[in-house]
């Protein structure tokens, strides 16, 4: 079971940067496969990025390519979104999601879930 905790939303200009966390408990927090996501109002969500136990990653999704980087900290239990640039279109609830095997890019395949915090990014 893992249970996440994440911080680090809230409230920026155009071209700024936030840096999200998310804090696993449990043990076994290395064998897990990391994402984060977003969803905005009235769209689906949305992969951003993931990372396995050891820090390898796919592709970022194409929205977010050379902007944002996913990292973790296994021994802080703790999964990062570093978001750089930032633009309006990337206002949305950010979540964390972990599952016990490979990553992925659908939702549908992670297990655990943050609460969700909000980015929203305005003028």
């Amino acid at each position: 079971q893992v249970q996440l905790v994440e911080s680090g939303g809230g409230l920026v200009q155009p071209g700024d940067s936030l840096r999200l966390s998310c804090v696993a408990s449990g043990r076994a927090f290395r064998l897990y496969n990391m994402g984060w996501f977003r969803q905005a109002p009235g769209k689906e969500r949305e992969f951003i990025a993931a990372i396995n136990g050891i820090g390898a990653t796919p592709p970022y999704a194409d929205a977010v390519k050379g902007r944002f980087t996913i990292s973790r900290d296994n021994s802080k239990n703790t999964v990062y979104l570093q978001m750089n640039s930032l633009k309006p279109e990337d206002t949305a609830i950010y979540y964390c999601a972990a599952v016990y095997g490979t990553w992925s890019q659908n939702y549908l395949d992670y297990n655990y879930w943050g609460q969700g915090t909000q980015v929203t990014v305005s003028s």
